[in-house]
């Protein structure tokens, strides 16, 4: 008798099964950051290429990519650099297989960590408050794009328009967002093909005027060249290190995913156009000054393609920023707010917005945050190592139920709602780097050796930590394989 058993392999059963009513590209999605039954799982792990793909061919990339040109590096230098620091990507894949093991979202994961108590504090702190700066600075960064298309188009620019713009682009940000997952899914392959599409064109236009040879007329080297080295290499590893979320957008796959493939398609999916698009910004900066890239980059570009290149730059941040809005949601509400998913995008959006406003028409707010995000390493780096140690600690095993329990008797209140090895883990990678810092204000011990240390060095010790204090955590709370 030939066996009923459905076969994983594409094109068969399980790809073509519908998808649950609770997770369609058309409605509403029905969860927040409450457990996916076995039973509305569904998808595969190459899903996840162009969801994180879509997110990181944009303007920010460009912008870093000719800053450490800028900084002084040569052209060579420069891409290493970027390579380097995008080999971070790895670890948010890393965190994003634990999304199918537990059948939640990073949210609730890391109440494995930090304890139920303890995790709050750190969602209202590394989720939801770096979420919504972020937002704001990319809501800021579409913006400008979006003003000078508006005046290309002959609307004047004042601050009754530029609100409308600011509005616009959040609302059409936050649609995405409040449908959610299925959307987000659907969405992100056409929006990567129509991206990489605009940027080849701005491929060709900087490999025309790029000097493959360049150098800048007095070369770093020594301590100063190693300086600027981890410098830039902690620059671009911002990007990867801030998504210590990335279980959101895979808790809907099967929990028989495999974790490898969950990794590689994340990693890929985000390293390989963060590498080539840094890297053309690069490339620009041999050629034109790209201390304001939008208006240098649109002197080598075809004059027909610059609205084109303008509303491409535009699309790219609402894709980076509709996986923000959609994880700073899920923040709000593992913070311990009893509303509905869709109710908590929304509030953060309207304060990216108003601070959006705030920032472009009255003061210079955006500059303050920006500063402040220079440092933000110094805390996601240590997030990113306890998680990813957890992860590997545990084997990838989550008591799904156990995470749900909010209450004193869960296994994961542990003592007074707070688990002390990863409070401790996190704090003393935290405290490590900050001694080691030298960007918004100069550690000691940065003061001390000359250069920045603070990624490797709070990375480390964040890890370090977690192994020798969370064994015993661990280990109680682990489900029998």
């Amino acid at each position: 008798m030939a066996s009923t058993i459905p076969d994983p392999r594409p094109g068969t059963e399980r790809e073509r099964a519908p998808l649950p009513t609770g997770d369609r590209p058309g409605r509403v999605e029905a969860h927040g950051i409450d457990h996916i039954p076995d039973a509305e799982r569904h998808g595969r792990p190459r899903e996840l290429f162009s969801v994180w793909a879509a997110a990181n061919v944009n303007y920010l990339s460009l912008v870093i990519g000719g800053a450490l040109v800028l900084m002084g590096l040569t052209l060579w230098q420069a891409i290493g650099v970027i390579v380097v620091g995008n080999l971070f990507w790895v670890l948010t894949g890393v965190l994003a297989t634990s999304g199918p093991a537990a059948g939640a979202p990073s949210e609730v994961v890391t109440r494995a960590l930090y304890g139920v108590l303890g995790n709050r504090v750190n969602n209202a702190v590394g989720g939801w408050l770096v979420s919504v700066c972020y937002f704001a600075l990319n809501l800021a960064a579409a913006a400008t794009a979006a003003f000078a298309l508006v005046e290309k188009a002959g609307i004047p620019a004042n601050t009754p328009v530029k609100a409308l713009v600011v509005v616009v682009i959040a609302a059409l940000t936050l649609t995405i967002s409040v449908y959610g997952h299925a959307l987000i899914v659907t969405l992100y392959l056409p929006i990567t093909l129509a991206l990489s599409a605009a940027f080849a064109v701005v491929a060709v236009a900087v490999l025309r005027h790029a000097d493959l040879a360049y150098a800048p007329a007095e070369p770093l080297s020594g301590p100063t060249l190693w300086a600027v080295l981890i410098a830039g290499t902690t620059m671009i590893a911002s990007g990867p290190l801030s998504y210590t979320t990335s279980a959101d957008f895979s808790r809907y796959l099967p929990r028989d995913s495999s974790p490898r493939a969950i990794t590689l398609w994340t990693a890929l999916g985000a390293f390989l156009p963060s590498v080539v698009v840094c890297s053309l910004g690069a490339l620009a900066a041999t050629a034109v000054d790209m201390t304001d890239p939008q208006t240098a980059l649109q002197a080598i570009l075809p004059g027909w393609f610059v609205p084109v290149f303008l509303l491409a730059l535009v699309l790219g941040t609402i894709a980076i920023n509709a996986l923000t809005a959609y994880s700073a949601g899920l923040a709000l509400q593992a913070v311990g707010l009893r509303i509905r998913r869709t109710v908590s995008v929304l509030f953060d959006g309207a304060v990216a917005v108003a601070l959006t406003l705030y920032a472009l028409l009255v003061s210079n707010f955006l500059d303050t945050v920006s500063n402040a995000l220079q440092v933000i390493t110094v805390l996601t780096g240590p997030m990113m190592c306890v998680y990813a140690t957890d992860i590997v600690l545990r084997r990838n095993r989550y008591d799904a139920a156990a995470l749900a329990d909010e209450t004193p008797g869960s296994p994961f209140w542990y003592t007074g709602g707070v688990n002390g090895a990863g409070a401790t883990a996190l704090f003393g990678g935290l405290a490590a780097g900050a001694l080691c810092v030298d960007s918004v204000y100069t550690g000691p011990v940065a003061a001390a050796v000359g250069m920045d240390l603070s990624l490797p060095v709070g990375m480390a010790v964040a890890t370090l930590l977690y192994v020798v204090l969370g064994r015993r955590a661990v280990a109680a709370t682990t489900p029998a394989a």
